[in-house]
């Protein structure tokens, strides 16, 4: 089975219907949707708004929530790091029972990392893991959860890149609305380190990106920041190490995210550009393995005498805590988490603070970089519930 590489068995996957028909999307303009992967692959020419569905088909058994009525795998258009249209996939489910007046809210859920190969979109995996979608679905919240863009769709992956890692988020609540008309315009981004990163970016650039929509709140879990820092303390990790992942994963994403100012060449060790085919073949626990990244030291990536200016400002840009968020924001930290540090999330707490946000912070004792999640449940719980009230 795929895992999250800082969440093991997490995936943030949606699913169900009682049948795996294919559906046909309510905007005359959506495509009939093809069975297999074949859903994944766009059409030549993508009109219209981000935001747009592009195509819909429901979920089987196998990728069922129990607490979903109704699921889709969906297909949207986006707008990519580069400004250009592209097609970007997620998954939608619908609580049970009957909508509340103006329909029903949205979380908008960013999962954490999986890799940056196609294979490693949620919507691509087999079962659905994590129980606190099934939770928010029961409490009566539909659940929108991207890929993000260049996963399970064509195109690299911007790995930690914010701004698209946010349209992702985003997009698919538009998205949403377009496949189920109990689906409503309220929502709340939620996302877990990797996504936590992406749902404070989804929060900083909602309001002016879809103007349509109403954002109410934003809830990131240990979300990744300081990742200047961590590179600098890497490069005195010389053992071999499944953490090189993280590195190949954020070379990959600034590879992604400007190809004219970031060339593997220059950046990376020959060991390590000898790997670089594998970011686009292999998930986390596979790219971790001996025979992958997990078979080099995190400071042997790097190529010796590499320039990392512009390395630098590109992470330092993306760091959530430069971020002005408006609505209210729930951090929620363990204070075991050897990944994301207390002491980052602390510093981004304060950060965002002093730029005007209004923040619940909640730490967790004893929780770690995974189980940080299953230790704040009744408090994401009782906060959705005030946010959507």
């Amino acid at each position: 089975m795929r895992r999250y590489l800082t969440v093991p068995r997490l995936v943030a996957v949606l699913a169900v219907v009682a049948f795996a028909g294919v559906i046909t999307a309510s905007p005359a303009s959506a495509d009939k949707a093809p069975g297999g992967l074949k859903f994944y692959a766009p059409p030549k020419n993508l009109t219209g708004k981000h935001g747009d569905l592009i195509r819909v088909r429901a979920l089987p058994r196998s990728k069922a929530l129990s607490g979903a009525a109704k699921s889709f795998l969906l297909l949207y258009r986006s707008t990519s790091i580069a400004g250009k249209p592209i097609a970007v996939s997620g998954t939608l489910a619908v609580p049970k029972g009957k909508a509340p007046k103006g329909g029903w809210p949205v979380v908008s859920w960013a999962h954490g990392t999986t890799g940056a190969a196609d294979t490693c979109a949620p919507s691509r995996f087999s079962n659905p893991i994590d129980p606190n979608l099934n939770d928010w679905l029961k409490a009566g919240y539909a659940i929108a959860s991207t890929d993000y863009e260049g996963l399970g769709t064509p195109g690299p992956h911007p790995y930690l890149i914010g701004a698209s890692e946010a349209r992702g988020v985003i997009d698919i609540v538009t998205a949403a609305a377009q496949v189920d008309r109990s689906i409503g315009r309220r929502w709340v981004a939620a996302g877990h380190s990797q996504g936590g990163h992406a749902a404070l970016w989804a929060a900083a650039l909602g309001e002016k990106w879809a103007p349509k929509l109403t954002l109410l709140g934003v809830d990131a879990y240990a979300p990744g920041s300081h990742i200047h820092e961590e590179v600098e303390a890497a490069r005195g990790l010389t053992t071999a190490s499944p953490l090189s992942v993280i590195g190949a994963l954020l070379v990959g994403g600034l590879v992604a995210a400007s190809p004219s100012t970031f060339k593997p060449a220059d950046m990376l060790t020959p060991a390590a550009l000898a790997l670089l085919p594998d970011i686009e073949k292999r998930c986390n626990d596979e790219l971790g393995a001996a025979d992958s990244w997990g078979g080099i030291a995190p400071a042997a990536i790097r190529r010796e005498g590499y320039d990392r200016t512009a390395l630098y400002k590109t992470i330092d840009a993306n760091d959530p805590r430069r971020l002005r968020i408006t609505v209210p924001i729930l951090m929620q930290q363990g204070k075991a988490d050897a990944l994301v540090f207390p002491a980052f999330t602390d510093a981004v707490v304060a950060a965002l603070k002093a730029n005007g946000s209004k923040i619940d912070y909640r730490s967790y004792d004893g929780a770690d970089h995974g189980s940080v999640i299953a230790s704040g449940r009744k408090d994401t719980i009782a906060w959705l519930k005030g946010i959507f009230r």
